[in-house]
């Protein structure tokens, strides 16, 4: 079988015999042993302590409505009927649900005119926990669609569908799943189609366990392409509502904090937030919307990521300029500052959204204080910001900072901190790519997916593995435990 293990030297180096794509995603589709659920995805989201949002999307025009009760089989309330016109998202809260609470529901849809209803297989979700509960939740790495020597279809598939079985409270995907890069012609249909190509997938989980999103450098969704007069702001503007279009994304609501500001073209960007759930505060930040500086690849150019120097194949950038923004700084401070959770998770595609390696770009610029030469430069660089992004996270306590972009497990350690670099979850290859970029740690090779349980008295991360059914052996199976750690509130592993 093709090697588990060992470093990506190419990012085009594939498995014999796989890799049919040559552009695009025209073959990337749900194999049919994964998609009983018929020809209307769910996916949920935005969930609170009284509320769900359901994001319905019909192949053909129907209609329907949602039942919903707290036991299996017994729906003692529903919905009203709901037009839902073909390939478009249509949005539906259920409200004045219980804190605290599992809920099931289905759908119950039918083509228009017609008399009888459809029903779609009955699914879950659970409103906001209270303090001292235990919870699971789940996270992916970045699954690029678009890049068949990384992501396989078949074991996305099996990755998502061995996450559901675990029934996580809801589900985090770390950027670049819905790659833009490859696009020639950039229009509304060749957008749109990378994020709606993600819903039966994504599906498999999110019916179930709601969906939170971030930006990757892949999504073009930045601040730089927005302020381009030419295709790369039609892209940020696209893709941005693309995604808020096809997910129920996140926007302040009184339950959510986040960024208030919209932007012209798009409205509510949706892109930083934060929620609490159970003992934890979870803060969703953006590398992109808000650098006015390109932070990482281009825009139909190279991969991206840095070159073996950390530059992204500029030796002369300026890695001041790369910015979480003002605004975003002051909101994340005020969030960890005001929150009295005992757990802290802080989610970002990347450290400074760009270059290699996670505690070794620790130390370095905004998010350190100093510049590659050891020079501390933080004051005269961020006037008005109390400490670089490490040391403010370390003030305040956060327990791990997820991070995705370098395609591989890597589990390190700094100042209490743990920064988990989470794997891809359908990399057929089964590579630790980057890994050269990690000095220390534990590293492993992909492909799965991480499964967090927080507990009061501790959170525990699970790396459960996932392999091709052909690649699995008595050895290695779809599901095993790659690694596992403990960390307790105040510590690390």
């Amino acid at each position: 079988m093709w090697p588990g293990t060992g470093r990506a030297q190419n990012p085009d180096d594939r498995p014999p015999g796989r890799g049919r794509r040559r552009n695009g995603t025209d073959e990337y589709v749900l194999p049919q042993e994964f998609a009983q659920w018929g020809e209307v995805s769910l996916i949920l989201g935005r969930v609170t302590a009284t509320s769900v949002t359901v994001s319905t999307m019909a192949a053909q025009p129907a209609e329907g409505y949602f039942e919903y009760g707290k036991s299996p089989g017994r729906y003692t309330s529903k919905t009203k009927l709901i037009e839902f016109p073909a390939n478009e998202a249509v949005e539906t809260t259920i409200g004045n649900l219980k804190p605290d609470t599992g809920y099931v529901y289905r759908l119950q849809w039918r083509e228009p005119g017609t008399a009888n209803f459809t029903e779609r297989p009955e699914c879950r979700f659970r409103t906001q926990r209270k303090v001292g509960s235990t919870f699971v939740f789940a996270v992916q790495g970045d699954s690029h669609p678009e890049r068949p020597q990384m992501s396989d279809p078949a074991l996305y598939a099996r990755t998502l569908h061995h996450v559901a079985l675990d029934s996580p409270d809801f589900y985090v995907c770390m950027g670049d799943d819905f790659s833009v890069d490859t696009i020639s012609t950039v229009s509304p249909e060749t957008v749109n189609e990378r994020y709606a190509l993600q819903r039966p997938f994504l599906g498999l989980v999110a019916q179930s366990s709601p969906l939170f999103l971030l930006n990757g450098n892949h999504e073009q969704a930045s601040l730089f392409n927005y302020s381009q007069a030419d295709v790369r702001h039609d892209v940020a503007v696209l893709a941005q509502n693309a995604r808020n279009r096809y997910y129920p994304t996140i926007a302040p609501d009184g339950f959510y904090t986040g960024n208030p500001e919209p932007m012209k073209a798009i409205g509510s960007l949706k892109d930083y937030y934060a929620w609490t759930w159970g003992d934890a505060l979870f803060v969703v930040l953006d590398n992109y919307w808000h650098s006015p500086a390109l932070v990482d690849s281009p825009f139909q150019g190279e991969e991206g990521g840095g070159s073996q120097n950390g530059d992204s194949g500029n030796r002369s950038r300026d890695w001041w300029a790369l910015t979480l923004g003002d605004a975003q700084y002051q909101w994340f401070k005020r969030t960890l500052e005001q929150s009295k959770a005992k757990y802290k998770f802080v989610f970002a595609h990347h450290v400074l959204g760009s270059g290699r390696g996670a505690v070794e770009e620790s130390y370095l610029y905004e998010w350190g204080g100093m510049d590659k030469r050891g020079d501390w430069l933080f004051d005269d660089a961020r006037p008005g910001w109390a400490m670089p992004i490490h040391q403010l996270m370390v003030k305040h306590g956060v327990t791990i900072f997820f991070q995705g972009h370098d395609h591989l497990f890597a589990k390190q350690d700094r100042d209490g901190i743990v920064y988990q670099e989470v794997p891809m979850p359908a990399d057929p290859a089964y590579m630790a790519r980057n890994s050269d970029r990690y000095e220390s740690g534990t590293i492993l090779p992909n492909s799965g997916h991480l499964r967090v349980t927080v507990s009061p008295e501790h959170v525990t991360v699970d790396y459960l593995r996932s392999y091709l059914a052909g690649d699995e052996t008595p050895q290695q199976k779809t599901g095993d435990v790659a690694f596992s750690y403990t960390v307790k509130k105040g510590s690390n592993a």
